[in-house]
Protein backbone atom coordinates (compact mmCIF):
# COMPACT_ATOMS: atom_id res chain seq x y z
CA UNK A 1 0.00 0.00 0.00
CA UNK A 2 1.32 3.36 -1.19
CA UNK A 3 2.02 5.98 1.18
CA UNK A 4 0.67 8.58 -1.19
CA UNK A 5 -3.01 9.97 -1.30
CA UNK A 6 -4.51 12.44 -3.21
CA UNK A 7 -5.21 15.51 -1.17
CA UNK A 8 -8.91 16.48 -0.30
CA UNK A 9 -10.12 19.56 1.28
CA UNK A 10 -9.50 18.89 4.67
CA UNK A 11 -5.83 18.77 3.77
CA UNK A 12 -6.09 22.85 2.70
CA UNK A 13 -4.28 24.01 6.13
CA UNK A 14 -1.85 21.62 6.15
CA UNK A 15 -1.12 22.63 2.24
CA UNK A 16 -0.47 25.92 3.15
CA UNK A 17 1.55 24.87 5.77
CA UNK A 18 4.01 23.07 3.36
CA UNK A 19 3.64 25.75 0.96
CA UNK A 20 5.24 28.58 3.64
CA UNK A 21 7.95 25.91 4.65
CA UNK A 22 8.94 25.74 0.97
CA UNK A 23 8.55 29.88 0.44
CA UNK A 24 10.74 30.17 3.66
CA UNK A 25 13.44 28.26 2.18
CA UNK A 26 13.73 30.94 -0.80
CA UNK A 27 16.34 33.15 -0.74
CA UNK A 28 14.99 36.54 -0.98
CA UNK A 29 10.97 35.35 -0.81
CA UNK A 30 8.22 37.22 0.64
CA UNK A 31 8.30 35.03 4.01
CA UNK A 32 4.78 36.84 5.80
CA UNK A 33 1.86 34.53 6.07
CA UNK A 34 -1.00 36.96 6.41
CA UNK A 35 -2.18 35.18 2.69
CA UNK A 36 -2.90 32.32 4.50
CA UNK A 37 -6.44 33.04 5.71
CA UNK A 38 -7.68 34.68 2.15
CA UNK A 39 -6.13 31.58 0.29
CA UNK A 40 -7.77 28.53 2.10
CA UNK A 41 -11.24 28.95 1.01
CA UNK A 42 -9.83 28.67 -2.63
CA UNK A 43 -7.55 25.61 -1.56
CA UNK A 44 -9.90 24.02 -0.28
CA UNK A 45 -12.52 24.70 -3.21
CA UNK A 46 -9.73 23.24 -5.69
CA UNK A 47 -9.24 20.23 -3.48
CA UNK A 48 -12.77 19.62 -3.66
CA UNK A 49 -12.88 19.73 -7.64
CA UNK A 50 -11.44 16.22 -8.66
CA UNK A 51 -12.02 17.31 -12.51
CA UNK A 52 -10.70 21.04 -11.98
CA UNK A 53 -7.27 20.31 -13.47
CA UNK A 54 -5.50 20.65 -9.82
CA UNK A 55 -4.20 17.57 -7.67
CA UNK A 56 -2.28 17.71 -5.03
CA UNK A 57 -0.53 14.32 -3.67
CA UNK A 58 0.17 14.09 0.27
CA UNK A 59 2.37 11.77 2.62
CA UNK A 60 0.90 11.87 6.01
CA UNK A 61 3.34 13.25 8.88
CA UNK A 62 4.81 9.90 10.17
CA UNK A 63 5.34 11.18 13.71
CA UNK A 64 2.44 14.02 14.13
CA UNK A 65 -1.22 13.11 13.82
CA UNK A 66 -3.10 15.62 11.11
CA UNK A 67 -0.06 16.24 9.81
CA UNK A 68 1.67 16.37 6.66
CA UNK A 69 5.19 15.22 5.78
CA UNK A 70 5.25 15.91 2.09
CA UNK A 71 3.00 17.38 -0.82
CA UNK A 72 3.44 18.28 -4.60
CA UNK A 73 0.80 20.40 -6.29
CA UNK A 74 -0.15 20.46 -10.27
CA UNK A 75 -2.12 21.88 -12.74
CA UNK A 76 -2.83 21.04 -16.17
CA UNK A 77 -2.87 23.98 -18.69
CA UNK A 78 -4.13 24.43 -21.78
CA UNK A 79 -1.88 26.06 -24.72
CA UNK A 80 -2.17 25.46 -28.67
CA UNK A 81 -0.28 22.60 -29.90
CA UNK A 82 2.82 22.17 -31.14
CA UNK A 83 5.49 19.44 -32.59
CA UNK A 84 5.85 17.16 -29.79
CA UNK A 85 2.75 18.07 -28.10
CA UNK A 86 0.33 18.55 -30.70
CA UNK A 87 -2.66 19.03 -28.14
CA UNK A 88 -1.24 21.54 -26.01
CA UNK A 89 -1.89 19.96 -22.43
CA UNK A 90 0.85 21.28 -19.95
CA UNK A 91 1.36 19.77 -16.49
CA UNK A 92 2.89 22.83 -14.20
CA UNK A 93 4.36 21.10 -11.25
CA UNK A 94 4.56 23.65 -8.01
CA UNK A 95 4.49 23.58 -4.22
CA UNK A 96 7.02 20.59 -3.99
CA UNK A 97 7.64 20.43 -0.19
CA UNK A 98 8.81 18.60 2.59
CA UNK A 99 8.29 19.00 6.39
CA UNK A 100 11.73 19.32 7.58
CA UNK A 101 11.07 16.53 10.29
CA UNK A 102 10.40 14.18 7.55
CA UNK A 103 12.54 14.55 4.74
CA UNK A 104 15.16 11.75 3.28
CA UNK A 105 12.50 9.33 3.49
CA UNK A 106 11.60 9.02 -0.30
CA UNK A 107 8.28 11.28 0.37
CA UNK A 108 8.88 14.33 -2.36
CA UNK A 109 9.58 11.10 -5.04
CA UNK A 110 6.52 9.54 -4.32
CA UNK A 111 4.39 12.44 -3.85
CA UNK A 112 6.04 13.07 -7.56
CA UNK A 113 5.71 9.76 -9.35
CA UNK A 114 2.36 9.52 -8.19
CA UNK A 115 1.69 13.57 -9.52
CA UNK A 116 3.40 12.28 -12.87
CA UNK A 117 1.11 9.55 -13.38
CA UNK A 118 -2.05 11.12 -12.53
CA UNK A 119 -0.47 14.12 -15.61
CA UNK A 120 -0.05 10.68 -17.67
CA UNK A 121 -4.01 10.03 -17.04
CA UNK A 122 -4.67 13.89 -17.78
CA UNK A 123 -3.93 13.33 -21.49
CA UNK A 124 -0.51 16.27 -20.83
CA UNK A 125 2.23 16.08 -23.29
CA UNK A 126 4.72 17.69 -21.28
CA UNK A 127 5.46 18.57 -17.87
CA UNK A 128 7.12 22.04 -16.83
CA UNK A 129 8.76 22.85 -13.51
CA UNK A 130 11.18 25.28 -11.70
CA UNK A 131 13.72 23.54 -9.44
CA UNK A 132 16.27 24.44 -6.56
CA UNK A 133 19.38 23.65 -6.76
CA UNK A 134 18.28 21.51 -3.96
CA UNK A 135 15.57 19.77 -5.82
CA UNK A 136 17.16 19.58 -9.35
CA UNK A 137 19.07 16.05 -8.62
CA UNK A 138 15.43 14.46 -7.72
CA UNK A 139 13.75 15.68 -10.86
CA UNK A 140 16.59 15.07 -12.95
CA UNK A 141 16.65 11.01 -12.12
CA UNK A 142 12.79 11.55 -12.66
CA UNK A 143 14.12 12.39 -16.20
CA UNK A 144 13.36 16.53 -15.87
CA UNK A 145 15.60 18.22 -17.98
CA UNK A 146 16.84 22.25 -18.30
CA UNK A 147 15.41 24.18 -20.87
CA UNK A 148 16.68 27.45 -22.63
CA UNK A 149 13.34 29.11 -22.07
CA UNK A 150 13.22 32.05 -20.03
CA UNK A 151 11.27 32.90 -17.41
CA UNK A 152 9.79 36.85 -16.69
CA UNK A 153 6.66 37.69 -14.85
CA UNK A 154 4.49 40.83 -14.49
CA UNK A 155 2.74 41.09 -10.71
CA UNK A 156 -0.49 43.15 -10.76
Amino acid sequence: MSLVRRAVPEDAEELLRLRQVMIDSMAGADTSTDWHAESLTTVRGRLADPDGGFAAFVVDHPERVGALGALVVGTVEYRIGRAGNPHGRIGYVFSVATDPEARRRGYARACMEALVAWFREEGVGQIDLTASAEAAPLYASMGFVRTPDPLMRLRF
